[in-house]
C-alpha cells in the first residue's frame, strides 16, 4: 500500500558490494520520510537500493511511497530494516 509522505532529506547515491548483484555492488540511498499532519508525525529512515538509489528527492518534496518492513535477529538481538519497494514524486 503506497502512503504519501514528505520528504526530509536523502543521502548521496553509493555503491555497496552485494553478492546478490551481478556485478558485485549494488547503489544504495538512505531516505528520512514523514507522515504529513505535523511537526511531530511519525518519521521512518527507508533504505533505496539499486535504480530507485538513482532518484533524487529534496527537503519539502510529497512522495507517494511503498515501504517494506522485515524484522532479522543477529546475536540475539533483532533489528528492524525499512525499505523502499516504491517512491513516485507528487507534482505540485
Amino acid at each position: 500500500m503506497k502512503q504519501i509522505l514528505k520528504v526530509v532529506t536523502q543521502s548521496e547515491t553509493i555503491a555497496v558490494p552485494s553478492q546478490k548483484a551481478e556485478g558485485g555492488q549494488v547503489m544504495k540511498s538512505t531516505i528520512v520520510l514523514q507522515e504529513l499532519g505535523g511537526r511531530y508525525e511519525d518519521t521512518f529512515v527507508a533504505t533505496m537500493l539499486g535504480n530507485l538509489a538513482q532518484c533524487r528527492f529534496y527537503a519539502g518534496e510529497l512522495v507517494a511511497a511503498a515501504l517494506r518492513f522485515t524484522t532479522r535477529e543477529y546475536n540475539g538481538q533483532v533489528y528492524q530494516d525499512i525499505v523502499v519497494a516504491d517512491i513516485v514524486k507528487i507534482q505540485n
